[in-house]
């Protein structure tokens, strides 16, 4: 089932929100090729939030999320990052789709009997967010003859069949509508209240974040610029 009963869930978020910080980095410097990535960046991500990495193309954005997936080391600084047996989920812009198969084998080859009771409980939730994703009469379609929002979006379900405690997504929405963006968002809010489910989003699009609440990180040339509200863009 995607989620319990409203009463115990919402004792759950609370609990888990009150835990501490999920991410904290300190004057981290990192590179990409011969160009400063990141330059002193210092950050803390508190568990159960919300946030939002904004900046232009360059800006660092990715670097920050790749460093905070734990695919690279920074060359300066020190990172705290989760410890145990906390689930991180990553949709970046390389979605690593199987073009052969269909959008349905996609998902059921992200099956894990750890994370899931039995293969009907993966295949329910599976099923359901196809459903709100409204992909479920297209899963059948081989991955290789599919748009890129509909790549998006098994890319995100996959992820969310993870049952993450973190969420990592770079640029997720850049194959979605206005729409399909709100309802990515409304998703991930829900699993947010519900689950304390840590959202971590970078995006170029200020005019898509505004109709967003979280926190905004935002990056100029590879520096920390801004943290705060959304109503800073």
């Amino acid at each position: 089932m995607l989620f319990k009963s409203q009463s115990s869930t919402q004792k759950n978020a609370r609990h888990f929100q009150k835990r501490g910080r999920m991410f904290f980095l300190e004057n981290i410097t990192s590179y990409f090729g011969k160009i400063e990535a990141l330059k002193a960046i210092s950050l803390t991500v508190d568990k159960g939030e919300i946030l939002f990495i904004t900046g232009s193309s360059g800006a660092g954005k990715t670097t920050l999320l790749r460093i905070l997936a734990g695919e690279i080391v920074p060359i300066k600084g020190r990172i705290q990052c989760p410890q145990g047996d906390c689930r991180i989920a990553r949709v970046f812009q390389d979605l690593r789709l199987i073009g052969k198969q269909t959008c349905e084998t996609n998902l059921l080859l992200s099956y894990d009997p750890d994370i899931y009771r039995n293969r009907d409980e993966f295949v329910y939730d599976m099923m359901e967010f196809s459903r709100i994703m409204g992909i479920k009469d297209r899963l059948h379609l081989e991955i290789k003859n599919s748009n890129g929002g509909l790549k998006q979006k098994v890319a995100i379900i996959r992820a969310l069949l993870s049952k993450p405690d973190v969420i990592l997504l770079d640029e997720p929405t850049s194959s979605l509508d206005f729409e399909n963006a709100n309802k990515l968002f409304d998703i991930l809010n829900l699993y947010n209240i519900k689950k304390g489910l840590t959202v971590i989003w970078a995006s170029h699009n200020r005019d898509l974040v505004r109709n967003f609440s979280g926190r905004i990180v935002h990056l100029d040339q590879g520096r920390l610029v801004h943290s705060g509200r959304a109503c800073f863009i």
